[in-house]
């Protein structure tokens, strides 16, 4: 999916919406996103020695986790909302130039409750890994 595509699923827009693209490959959910070095997360993370947040490399995994759920979507656009963040644990630094790539699995859902778990890199090297859950809504917005 393109950025473009991305809209017709995911509520989030302007400097929220993440990822450049995502896809599904063998029921696990890949996204990229190149860290330009402009980015709103950056200014103050840190002043001249910028690296992405860690909360933000766990938005852009379950951005890309969303992805698994288009068939729940039924052609609307659906909002997701953490419910929790657990075992996260951070190897690497993510800076401006790199392309940062996500890598997600659904474990089981109830509901509208999801579990999953993912990881980020950079290249091959690990730079995050999480198990989450989310819930799902209709975008009332959207």
């Amino acid at each position: 999916m393109t950025r473009e595509e991305l809209k017709n699923l995911l509520p989030h827009r302007d400097d929220m919406l993440l990822l450049d693209e995502a896809y599904i490959e063998d029921g696990k959910a890949h996204g990229k996103k190149l860290i330009r070095g402009d980015e709103f997360f950056l200014r103050g993370h840190f002043p001249g020695d910028p690296i992405v947040p860690g909360v933000i490399q766990c938005e852009i995994m379950a951005q890309s986790a969303c992805v698994l759920l288009g068939d729940k979507a039924e052609g609307k656009k659906i909002k997701t909302l953490f419910t929790g963040l657990d075992g996260v644990r951070f190897k690497r630094s993510v800076r401006p130039g790199e392309v940062f790539e996500t890598v997600c699995e659904i474990e089981k859902s109830k509901g509208p409750f999801y579990w999953a778990k993912g990881k980020g890199y950079v290249g091959t090297e690990l730079c995050v890994s999480a198990s989450f859950s989310f819930a799902i809504f209709p975008d009332e917005e959207g």
